[in-house]
C-alpha cells in the first residue's frame, strides 16, 4: 500500500514541476515585458500571458491531480506535518482548493488586464496623467473584487487577496501590527525631525555617472552573496525580483545620474531578494518545499541586506574606499561620516523605494489603507489620486504635486497585486528580530562586515530560513528561529539605537 502512496506522490510532483515550468515561461514573458518589450507589443503580449494563465489554470484545477492530492492527505506519507512530503501535499492542495474556486475566464481576464494595465501605467506615470490609467485600475479593482468573491473570506475580500502574498495571515492582524508599529514611530519620526542635527543631504545629488554606478552595485551585489553565474541585473521602470528557474534568478534596478542611494540600495534590495531564491533547494524547485514561505519573509532578506547591513556604518568602512575610486569627483573631500549620516537622512518623502527606515513603513500604511477602501467600496477609483494626497498630507506631512510621485510611482496596483503591500512592514518586522537573533549566535556582525565579510550571515540565513522552503509557516518560522512571537520591538530598537545616536534623540 505504501509503494501506492509513493507512486502517486512521485506523480503529483511531476504534475507540479510541470506546472511550475509554465510558471516560469510566464515569468520570463513578465521579465521581458518590463524590461525589453517595446510599447506596440503589449497587446500580443497579453494575449500570450492570458493562453498562459489558461493552460496553468487548467494542470491546477485537473480532477486527478485533485484526487490524487486528497489521498495522499490522508495517507501515510502525511502523518508527519513536518515531513518534506506533508508539506508538499498540504501546500498544493492549499493552493489548488483555491483555484479551483476561480472561473478560468476570470483568471484569464485578470492575466491580461496584468499586461494592459502595466503598459497604461507605464505611459499615464511618463506623462503625469492618472486619467490614462484611471480605466484599467477600475477595471482591475472589479476583477479583484470578483476575485475574493469567488474565493471567499472570513472578516473581509482583503483577507482573500492576502492569503496569495502572506499565506494563513489575517488584515486584522496585520492592522493591529501596523497601529502598534505606527504608535512608536511617529513620536521617533517627529523627534528626529525637531533634531538640529542634520546631514548634508546634496552630497548625494551630485553627477555620479550611470556607468560606475552599475559597476558599483555589481560589485557590492557579489560581495555580499548574489550569484551572478545565477542571475543578473538588468534596467527597469520599477525594481522588481523574479526567478525563471532554480538558477535563473533575475533582478534590476533604475538610474538616476544625479541622486545615488536609488540604484545602489534599489541593487541592494533585489540582490537580497535574489539570494533567498539563489539559496531555496534547487533540487526542490516546483514543489513547496523549493519555494519562498511567503512575501514578508521575502521582503525580510531584501530589507535586510538594504537597510540593516547595505546603510549600516560597518558596510561604508569597507566599501566607501572603493566609491571614492568610482566617484572621485562627486565624492571630492567628503568623509566617511558625513556620507554614512546621508545615507541615513530621515525625512518625510513622496517616494516609497527611496524612503528612510523610520518613515517607510508609513508609506506602506497608506497604500494597505487606500487598498482596503477600494476594494470594500469605500473609495472610488476616480478618486484615488486625491485620497492619496490626503493621507500623504495627514501621515507625512508633505504633497505629491505630481500624479507621477503620488499615485502612480508604484507598479502593483497596474499588476493586479492588491494584498501585496502590507508584506514590505513584515517583511521590515521580521528582518529586525531575525538580524539580531543573528548578532546573538554569530557574533560581532559589524567587524565581520568592516572587513567585507558577508558570508556567515548569508549562510546563517540559508540554515535558517531559505533552506526550509514551505516547511514552516511564516509565524512558525520566526518563532522557531528566534523563540519568540513576531513582534515590533526588535524593529524599534534598532531604529532608536541607529538614530538616536545620528540625530541625539
Amino acid at each position: 500500500m505504501s509503494q501506492n502512496f509513493e507512486r502517486l506522490f512521485d506523480d503529483v510532483c511531476h504534475h507540479a514541476r510541470r506546472a511550475a515550468m509554465l510558471t516560469s515561461i510566464s515569468a520570463l514573458l513578465e521579465w521581458d515585458e518590463r524590461v525589453y518589450l517595446p510599447a506596440a507589443g503589449s497587446e500580443y503580449r497579453a494575449e500570450e500571458c492570458t493562453y498562459l494563465a489558461g493552460m496553468m489554470h487548467e494542470r491546477w484545477i485537473d480532477a486527478k491531480f485533485g484526487d490524487s492530492l486528497a489521498a495522499l492527505a490522508e495517507s501515510p506519507l502525511a502523518v508527519d506535518p513536518a515531513s518534506d512530503a506533508a508539506v508538499v501535499v498540504r501546500r498544493l492542495k492549499h493552493q489548488r482548493d483555491k483555484k479551483i474556486k476561480l472561473p478560468q475566464s476570470l483568471v484569464e481576464e485578470l492575466a491580461r488586464t496584468a499586461v494592459l494595465g502595466q503598459h497604461a501605467w507605464q505611459e499615464a506615470r511618463k506623462q503625469n496623467n492618472f486619467g490614462m490609467f484611471r480605466p484599467l485600475l477600475e477595471k482591475t479593482i472589479d476583477l479583484k473584487k470578483q476575485q475574493a468573491e469567488a474565493l471567499g473570506y472570513a472578516d473581509c475580500p482583503y483577507d482573500a487577496l492576502l492569503d496569495d502574498f502572506e499565506p494563513d495571515e489575517r488584515t486584522a492582524n496585520i492592522r493591529r501590527a501596523l497601529r502598534d508599529l505606527r504608535e512608536q514611530l511617529v513620536p521617533l519620526v517627529a523627534a528626529i525631525g525637531a533634531s538640529a542635527k542634520r546631514p548634508k543631504t546634496e552630497i548625494l545629488k551630485r553627477p555620479f555617472p550611470v556607468a560606475q554606478q552599475e559597476a558599483f552595485g555589481k560589485l557590492a551585489a557579489a560581495a555580499i552573496g548574489f550569484d551572478f553565474e545565477a542571475g543578473r541585473v538588468d534596467v527597469t521602470a520599477h525594481p522588481f525580483c523574479t526567478t525563471l528557474g532554480p538558477r535563473d534568478c533575475r533582478i534590476t534596478t533604475r538610474y538616476h545620474e544625479d541622486f545615488f542611494p536609488a540604484a545602489f540600495f534599489g541593487t541592494l534590495h533585489e540582490a537580497g531578494h535574489g539570494m533567498y531564491e539563489q539559496g531555496l533547494p534547487a533540487e526542490n524547485y516546483g514543489l513547496p518545499t523549493g519555494e519562498a514561505i511567503s512575501l514578508g519573509v521575502h521582503e525580510s532578506q531584501s530589507r535586510m541586506w538594504e537597510n540593516l547591513v547595505g546603510r549600516s556604518k560597518s558596510f561604508w568602512k569597507f566599501f566607501y574606499p572603493e566609491a571614492k575610486k568610482q566617484f572621485p569627483q562627486a565624492l571630492d573631500g567628503v568623509s566617511l561620516d558625513d556620507f554614512y549620516f546621508a545615507v541615513n537622512d530621515v525625512r518625510p518623502s513622496l517616494v516609497r523605494i527611496e524612503a528612510d527606515e523610520a518613515t517607510y513603513n508609513l508609506h506602506i500604511l497608506i497604500r494597505f489603507e487606500l487598498e482596503q477602501d477600494l476594494l470594500d467600496g469605500k473609495l472610488a477609483a476616480a478618486d484615488a489620486a486625491e485620497a492619496w494626497r490626503d493621507r500623504y498630507r495627514q501621515y507625512l506631512g508633505v504633497g505629491s504635486p505630481t500624479d507621477a510621485d503620488g499615485v502612480l510611482q508604484d507598479v502593483h496596483w497596474s499588476a493586479g497585486l492588491f494584498g501585496y503591500f502590507p508584506t514590505y512592514s513584515l517583511g521590515n518586522l521580521y528582518a529586525a528580530q531575525y538580524f539580531e537573533q543573528a548578532r546573538k549566535e554569530l557574533g560581532d556582525l559589524d567587524a565581520m562586515f568592516a572587513r567585507g565579510e558577508f558570508r556567515p550571515l548569508l549562510d546563517w540565513l540559508r540554515a535558517n530560513i531559505h533552506r526550509h522552503g514551505q516547511c514552516y509557516t511564516a509565524a512558525e518560522l520566526v518563532e522557531r528561529v528566534t523563540g519568540k512571537p513576531l513582534s515590533h520591538e526588535p524593529l524599534m530598537r534598532h531604529l532608536r539605537g541607529k538614530f538616536g545616536e545620528l540625530y541625539g534623540v
